[in-house]
This record gives structure tokens, C-alpha cells and sequence, in this order.
């Protein structure tokens, strides 16, 4: 069975892998198969599990499978997109959109309820005051959890910065970080990790495999005789060196990045990790990889020269590395530089 950890100052003993909802969805492979994934989590001792109203209808199709399933689990979902058009300040949206959540998922209580991407302002407009973490969705939180509707509360969040500064309020009992904690990409490392540690957050490490790109190898895309334009030398570099060191160890990416995650004690004694499988089998890969144990020292201190090569992410590199689409340029978008630029008068 899994090792359980401690979700930080929530006490909630979770399993040391969660398992992540995006494609128990319309996004996965189906309905059957997400019903086996899920089950053979389960059974393999997975007790933690997220889910979110913006992963399509994730949250409905986990409430179908889960609702004869007696074992005892730890379910968190969010706040964010729901219901259309979404206020991020409506009191009675936020209410409403719990409420959906509860009937979907056929809960009585939310043990997690994550403000979905309080970090970025021109995602959700949730603060009033970013600087004192005031808003409306603050009281509604306090209020839910008085009413017993929800047990805690958190911050599901893809930056650095901001999400130190949101999390260091002290108004949240969970941080998840994701898209910048894993073999290669560390932002969170520097700053949202340690205010988890010092305010004894728990923590829920999301992306690990940065939902892909260290899923699987793309050496044929690192060996074009020109680079996608997206790709930084710098990333370039930074992958051909990790592939080095995988045909060194002789270890899969995937694996390697699993085992990454639970190699940093002062990380993982109050951390889940979110896997994204889609099915039974990539959920028996995972568990199996976390059995192995943490990554050898020399390893990671290899491992750790070969993430310091890019410490930050480039401006203009997609949150998701579109290596499976080379020639796809993902970059960060239109500048916001007023109502002028989009009519032409700048």
C-alpha cells in the first residue's frame, strides 16, 4: 500500500500519491476507463483526490464513480468558472457554485475547497485588497466552513511570487503548486515551499510531470536541426542533459520524475502528489515508481546542476511545452496595453 502523509496543520492522512481529475472528464479516454482508473487507485491506496468545476465535467463524472465506493477518501475541489459568466467577487455565485459541487459529487462536506488560480488577476478578479488577500470570497470561505459544508480551505495556484505572498497570509490551510516543482522546473522551491514549512500548510504538489513534457522523452524534437521557437537554448540544453543523465541511470522519464517528487523530505512530510493518469494501467506505472523509493544522492545532486541551468522560466514559454507540437507556438499572448491597442489606435 501507499505511504500516508500529513496534510500539513489540516492533520488529514492522505496518501503520498493523489490522483489529479483533469482527465477523469470528457478530457480522459472515457467513462470506463476513468471508472477503472479511479477504482484501481483505490485499491491500490490512494485516498486523496482533486477535482475542479474548470476540468470540464470532472467533478460529475468523479460523483457517478465515487458515490458506491465506501472507502474513505479526502476529496478536494475548487472555486473558478462556474457558474458562466463567473464573478470572482459574487458572494452568491461562490455560494452556488459549492453547493453544485456538493450535489455533483454526492458529498455532504468538501474536505478541501481550493480558490482556483488566485494568482492571476486577469484570470479571476478575486481580491479586492491583493495586498491584505481581502475579497469576498474570504468571508464565503470562513462562512462554509462554519456551516460545516467544507473542512478547509486553500490555494490552487501556478506562480512563485504571488503565491508566497497570498499563502503567507495565513487565511488558508493548503497550498497546490503546480507547474513549478518538479525534476527540472523549481520556482516553487524558492518561495511558496517555505512559507508551506514555516506556516505549516499542507501542501499538494501538482504537475509533476509538467502534464507531459517530463512524461514522456522528445529527443527527435531536441535533435531538429532548428529549434521550435518556443524553446529556449537555455531549455534545450537543460533537456538533452537530463536525457543524458536518464541513459546513465537507466531510468524512465517518468519514473524519474515520480521519484524526484518524493526526494525532498522537507517537501513531501506534508505533501500528496497529483498524478494525471487517465488509466488503470498508468495508475499501477505510478504507484510502482513511487514504491522504488527516492532517487539515488548522486543522482539528485546531478539532477540538481542540470535544474539550475534554467532556475526561471522564460517570458515567452508555454505553462505546457507543446512537444508533441514541435511548430505550435504557445506564447504568453497579447500584451494588455489598453482598449486602444485592440482597435488599432496605438
Amino acid at each position: 500500500m501507499l505511504p500516508q502523509v500529513t496534510l500539513g496543520r489540516t492533520n488529514l492522512p492522505v496518501s503520498q500519491i493523489g490522483l489529479g481529475g483533469l482527465f477523469t472528464s470528457s478530457l480522459g479516454p472515457g467513462f470506463e476507463a476513468s471508472r477503472d482508473a479511479v477504482r484501481r487507485a483505490i485499491n491500490l491506496g490512494v485516498t486523496y483526490i482533486d477535482t475542479a468545476p474548470a476540468y470540464a465535467d470532472s467533478e460529475e463524472v468523479l460523483g457517478q464513480i465515487l458515490r458506491d465506493i465506501k472507502a474513505p477518501l479526502v476529496i478536494s475541489t475548487k472555486l473558478g468558472g462556474r457558474p458562466q459568466p463567473f464573478d470572482a467577487r459574487n458572494a452568491s455565485q461562490l455560494r452556488q457554485s459549492v453547493e453544485t459541487s456538493l450535489k455533483v459529487l454526492h458529498r455532504d462536506v468538501i474536505d478541501v475547497l481550493f480558490v482556483h488560480e488566485p494568482d492571476r488577476p486577469q484570470q479571476y478578479a478575486w481580491w479586492t485588497d491583493a495586498s491584505r488577500v481581502e475579497g469576498p470570497v474570504v468571508e464565503v470561505l470562513e462562512d462554509l466552513k462554519k456551516r460545516g459544508l467544507i473542512r478547509f480551505t486553500g490555494l490552487g495556484g501556478t506562480t512563485s511570487t504571488e503565491m508566497a505572498h497570498l499563502a503567507g497570509s495565513g487565511k488558508f490551510d493548503v497550498v497546490l503548486t503546480a507547474f513549478n516543482y518538479s525534476a527540472l522546473f523549481r520556482e516553487a522551491e524558492r518561495e511558496v515551499l517555505p512559507v508551506a514549512r514555516t506556516l505549516n500548510l499542507g501542501v499538494v504538489l501538482g504537475s509533476v510531470l509538467q502534464q507531459g513534457a517530463l512524461g514522456r522523452r522528445y529527443d527527435a524534437v531536441l535533435e531538429r536541426s532548428f529549434k521550435p521557437i518556443w524553446l529556449a537554448a537555455e531549455r534545450q540544453r537543460q533537456f538533452a542533459a537530463l536525457y543524458r543523465l536518464l541513459d546513465e541511470a537507466a531510468l524512465p522519464i517518468a519514473e524519474f520524475g515520480l521519484r524526484f517528487a518524493i526526494s525532498r523530505p522537507t517537501v513531501t512530510g506534508s505533501a500528496t502528489i497529483l498524478i494525471g493518469a487517465k488509466t488503470a494501467a498508468q495508475v499501477e506505472e505510478s504507484v510502482a515508481a513511487i514504491a522504488k523509493g527516492p532517487l539515488p544522492a548522486d543522482v539528485l545532486a546531478r539532477l540538481d546542476e542540470i535544474a539550475a541551468i534554467l532556475p526561471n522560466r522564460p517570458f515567452e514559454e508555454p505553462m505546457v511545452l507543446p512537444f508533441n507540437r514541435p511548430d505550435d507556438y504557445w506564447g504568453p499572448g497579447m500584451a494588455n496595453i489598453g482598449a486602444g491597442a485592440a482597435v488599432g489606435k496605438l
